[in-house]
């Protein structure tokens, strides 16, 4: 990508032409951190946000539903829109639109202002980070490619580490409408960034849309969502949740007919042809289950069982985070040495024992100790995140990348959500074995052993690549 700064400060120069393949993966990223952080911070905010309405604290888990659902709806959308109106114009537009959605979310003075504005954030969500992912991939070469996501996997992982420390500085000491109007300067800084940086890319050939394949994947899709919300919050009850699991599975069903028919299919599933995007979707929405379960897990043994507070919560699971980072410069280099197969077969069994490691804390265990055990879970999970996203597209065409990234984000909005729903009705079944309503540290266990041992079991679909599979990726020979 040929980056102009004829026009910048010699600053703003030296920085982008330092940079140079990384500027596009770091603008993306920023999006996904605005995303990821957004969506964590609210759950902290939730009972000064419930104070200000008048409402009831439960109610105002609507405001998290309805931000997944409308982004479960309109993700699948993403690559069809990318290539009609061009993924440059679109990421763009995105970021604007999530930005002035976020101040009408500050600025609510009631529930239904908030649960409208965040429906319309989840819009925008929807369209602004895979259609990033799109222009990342149309503009970095395939060698620079695991380098690239190691850049975009860390915001995902960061956001979920900053969002609980982030989220109780702002309300303890300041206001809850403070967690939507910080993404004002980020969002503005976002489009200035993405206009002058990002180029046009070729584009996929655009197609018609699919209505009616749009309409089967929003309600499957939604109810899905809609349904792994009510596990974790208990909001629904069994007989409603197994009505809309069995709508959603229905109408999924109708859709894997219907996209066996249909010419251009809103999700291909002959892109599941493909071995290495196969593989990575299965293999890697395991892994992803982690990425929003560990967090909830953190903070519900830290803060609920321990008697942590949200900020002192957050400032030690910042390990984590700087985990994350060290690996930025690792991804690269381990990837081309050992492959793919080799690196997330070993790595995603690390990665379990991790996750699994958690359960060994108590309120009398060292800092110290904790530390060092997120700080290696950081590493290992964000390993495995820039494995999978970097393997999913070693062999898509660029044709493809549309398609291609439309179908995994949908996948990938699915794992997240049924994540937080494993690990939380893990915690109601050991509360409900032990016979009580009060959260103790031993009902967290059941959660960590679930989520390590589904990450191990990941191993089964990494062990089937070849030796050799994305080898045009790695740079291994």
């Amino acid at each position: 990508m040929a980056l102009s700064t004829n026009d910048h400060s010699p600053f703003i120069a030296r920085i982008t032409q330092r940079l140079g393949p990384m500027v596009v993966p770091l603008i993306v990223g920023c999006a996904l951190f605005m995303q990821m952080l957004d969506s964590t911070v609210i759950a902290t905010a939730l009972p000064s946000m419930a104070h200000s309405f008048g409402e009831d604290p439960v109610r105002l888990n609507v405001a998290i539903t309805a931000y997944l659902l409308s982004a479960a709806v309109f993700v699948p959308i993403c690559g069809w829109a990318a290539d009609r109106f061009g993924a440059r114009q679109v990421f763009a537009s995105a970021i604007v639109l999530f930005t002035l959605s976020s101040t009408l979310c500050g600025l609510s003075q009631t529930l239904g202002q908030m649960v409208a504005g965040r429906m319309l954030q989840g819009f925008a969500g929807a369209m602004m980070v895979p259609v990033g992912r799109i222009v990342l991939l149309r503009t970095v070469s395939k060698s620079e490619l695991v380098r690239a996501m190691s850049f975009l996997s860390m915001p995902a992982l960061l956001g979920p580490i900053f969002g609980p420390a982030v989220g109780g500085f702002l309300v303890e000491y300041g206001s809850w409408r403070w967690i939507f109007f910080m993404n004002l300067p980020i969002g503005v800084l976002g489009v200035i960034l993405a206009l002058r940086y990002i180029h046009d890319t070729e584009a996929g050939q655009p197609q018609p849309l699919d209505i009616i394949g749009f309409l089967l994947t929003a309600v499957c899709l939604g109810t899905l969502v809609f349904c792994f919300e009510a596990v974790g919050h208990g909001v629904l009850s069994t007989p409603m949740v197994l009505a809309m699991l069995a709508l959603g599975g229905v109408c999924g069903l109708l859709y894997v007919r219907h996209a066996g028919r249909s010419p251009h299919p809103i999700l291909d599933f002959r892109l599941l042809k493909i071995p290495t995007f196969s593989i990575a979707l299965l293999g890697g929405n395991l892994c992803r289950l982690a990425v929003g379960a560990v967090p909830f897990l953190l903070a519900m043994q830290l803060q609920v069982a321990f008697g942590m507070g949200p900020f002192a919560a957050g400032m030690l699971t910042f390990a984590g985070a700087l985990g994350a980072l060290m690996m930025k410069m690792s991804a690269s280099p381990i990837i081309k040495r050992f492959g793919f197969r080799r690196t997330l077969v070993v790595n995603a069994f690390l990665t379990g024992v991790s996750i699994i490691g958690c359960v060994l804390f108590t309120s009398a265990t060292p800092h110290a100790v904790i530390i060092i055990v997120l700080l290696l879970g950081g590493f290992f999970r964000s390993l495995q995140l820039t494995g999978v996203n970097s393997l999913a597209y070693a062999d898509i065409g660029p044709e493809q990348m549309g398609r291609a990234t439309g179908m995994a984000s949908a996948v990938q909005q699915l794992a997240i959500s049924l994540g937080v729903a494993v690990a939380a009705f893990a915690l109601k079944v050991s509360m409900a074995a032990r016979g009580t309503s009060t959260l103790d540290a031993y009902d967290v266990i059941p959660g960590f052993l679930v989520i390590g041992i589904t990450m191990m079991m990941s191993v089964l679909f990494f062990s089937r690549l070849s030796v050799n599979a994305g080898s045009a990726v790695s740079g291994k020979k």
